[in-house]
């Protein structure tokens, strides 16, 4: 469930650029009526607006994490739960971050449930050690 949700999030990044690209220019439009907008203040425009809701490091991240507790369960046999709580903890600063750059509502409510997912998780490694 854990992964959907990353891939979810993924996917939906892009797709909010377009979106506030068009916003911005049908905005524009409206205000400057028949005069163009010059591109490279609507680039400079998208770029900050990219870099604000950024979220590739926080998925990349998080899969790391999914896969470092799938090696831990597999390979490892002293201070798994110490190791995995450290690693959920982790997971759980990932999704916070996701969901306080969120600028979509898509994108907040799978951070949502990333940090339900990720508390039952939490919940589970309480039970090993």
């Amino acid at each position: 469930e854990v992964l959907f949700l990353v891939d979810e999030v993924e996917k939906r990044s892009p797709e909010i650029l377009t979106e506030h690209e068009n916003k911005i220019k049908n905005k524009v439009s409206e205000l400057l009526g028949d005069k163009k907008i010059d591109d490279t203040i609507l680039a400079t425009e998208m770029v900050a607006f990219a870099d604000k809701i950024c979220v590739d490091e926080e998925t990349v991240r998080l899969r790391s994490h999914i896969l470092n507790t799938k090696n831990v369960l597999e390979k490892e046999s002293d201070s798994v739960g110490r190791k995995l709580d450290f690693i959920a903890q982790e997971m759980n600063r990932e999704a916070n971050t996701i969901l306080s750059k969120a600028n979509d509502i898509e994108i907040a409510n799978h951070a949502i449930n990333l940090k339900t997912e990720i508390e039952k998780i939490r919940e589970q490694i309480q039970n090993i050690e």
